[in-house]
C-alpha cells in the first residue's frame, strides 16, 4: 500500500512511528498554511518524501490510498473526493456522521472498485479476539457496563468559550462521537445491533460533554458511558448467569482480562504483543488494500454502518 496521511494532528504523530513497522510506504502528508512547518518536521522525521498544503496535490501523487485524520464534520468531503480520484480511504472515527452520508461513500466505491475501512482499532486487537471467543465461558449475558470517561485537557479551553473541534456541536464533536464511539463499536462488535438505543447526556452550550447510552438488546441490557468533562477508573464488565468479565482499561487499548466464574475460579487472559494498539488494524488494513479484500472491508463496514445508526439515532435524542 501507497498510502498518503490527510492530518497533522495528535493521531497521526501517534500512528506514524507504527506505520514505519509496516511493510508499506509513506507517500505524502497534507498539512494547512498554519501547520505546514508541523507537517514538514514529520516528513522528515518519518520519511515522507511529499508535504502539500493542497488537497489535490495530494491526489494526484503516487499513493493509492488516503488516512484521513481529520475533524468528524470534514470526513465526508474530504473522502468523497478521495474516492472520485480513485484512491482507497481509510477514514478515522467516527467514520462520518451520518448513514445517508455513509451509503453515498459505499456507493462511489463500489462504482470505482475500492475499498472504504474505518480507522477503529478495537476490532483488530489480540485481546478483543480473546473476549469473542471467551465470552461464551460466562453463560447467557444479563447486563454490560462499558465506561470511557477521561477529562479532556481541552475541557478547561471549552469552559472559558474557546472552542476546539472536540467540543464544537457544528463539527460533530461531543463525548458520544469522541470516546463513546469506542464502546458502541466493541458492543456491536460483540452483540451485533439493538433493538432500540437512547442517549442521555449532560449538555453544555450545546454539546454533550459527557452521558449515558442504553441499549436494549432482546435478553440483555447495556450501558454505555463516555466523559469528556469528569473521570473515574476505567472498567468495563459483561455479567452472565455463569461468570462476569473484567477488563480494567478503556477497551480500545485492552490488552488482556479477567473471567471470574460463580463457583469462585479466576483466570486473567494476557494477549500483550508488545505492539502499539494501532499497529494491528493498519497491519490489516495494508493487507486489504493489498489484495483488494472487498469481503473483509465490507464485513467491517458493516459494524461501522451498525454503529452509526446507533449514533445517529442517539444524537437525536439528545
Amino acid at each position: 500500500m501507497k498510502l498518503s496521511i490527510v492530518g497533522t494532528g495528535m493521531i497521526v504523530k501517534e500512528l506514524l512511528p507504527v506505520l514505519k513497522e509496516l511493510d508499506l510506504t509513506l507517500e505524502a502528508i497534507l498539512a494547512t498554511a498554519h501547520s505546514q512547518k508541523n507537517g514538514e518536521a514529520l516528513g522528515q522525521t518519518y520519511g515522507i518524501p511529499n508535504v502539500f498544503t493542497d488537497y489535490d496535490l495530494l491526489l494526484e501523487s503516487d499513493c493509492d490510498a488516503v488516512y484521513i485524520a481529520l475533524p468528524n464534520h470534514l470526513h465526508f468531503s474530504f473522502a468523497q473526493k478521495a474516492l472520485e480520484k480513485g484512491k482507497h480511504i481509510i477514514i478515522e472515527k467516527p467514520i462520518v456522521p451520518y448513514i445517508a452520508e455513509l451509503s453515498s461513500l459505499y456507493q462511489l466505491a463500489k462504482k470505482n472498485n475500492l475499498i472504504i475501512l474505518e480507522a477503529m482499532n478495537i476490532h483488530y486487537l489480540p485481546a478483543y479476539a480473546g473476549l469473542k471467543n471467551k465470552i461464551k465461558d460466562i453463560g447467557d449475558i444479563k447486563i454490560v457496563q462499558f465506561n470511557y470517561s477521561q477529562y479532556s485537557s481541552r475541557y478547561d479551553d471549552f469552559k472559558k468559550g474557546i472552542i476546539h473541534p472536540a467540543f464544537d456541536k457544528e463539527k460533530y464533536g461531543g463525548a458520544l462521537m469522541d470516546l463513546n464511539i469506542y464502546n458502541i463499536h466493541a458492543i456491536v462488535g460483540l452483540f451485533g445491533s439493538p433493538k432500540t438505543s437512547s442517549y442521555s447526556a449532560n449538555i453544555e452550550k450545546g454539546v454533550d460533554t459527557s452521558g449515558i447510552l442504553s441499549l436494549d438488546y432482546p435478553d440483555f441490557k447495556v450501558s454505555s458511558v463516555g466523559a469528556k468533562d469528569c473521570k473515574a477508573p476505567i472498567i468495563n464488565t459483561i455479567q452472565g448467569t455463569k461468570g462476569n468479565i473484567v477488563i480494567e482499561t478503556p477497551i480500545n487499548s485492552m490488552t488482556k482480562f479477567t473471567i471470574n466464574l460463580n463457583d469462585g475460579a479466576s483466570e486473567e487472559l494476557d494477549f500483550n504483543q508488545g505492539k502499539h494498539r494501532l499497529f494491528y488494524e493498519f497491519k490489516k488494513f495494508n493487507e486489504i488494500i493489498d489484495n483488494s479484500d472487498t469481503a473483509a472491508a465490507n464485513n467491517m463496514l458493516d459494524i461501522s454502518i451498525q454503529a452509526l445508526r446507533i449514533l445517529e439515532s442517539s444524537r437525536i435524542t439528545q
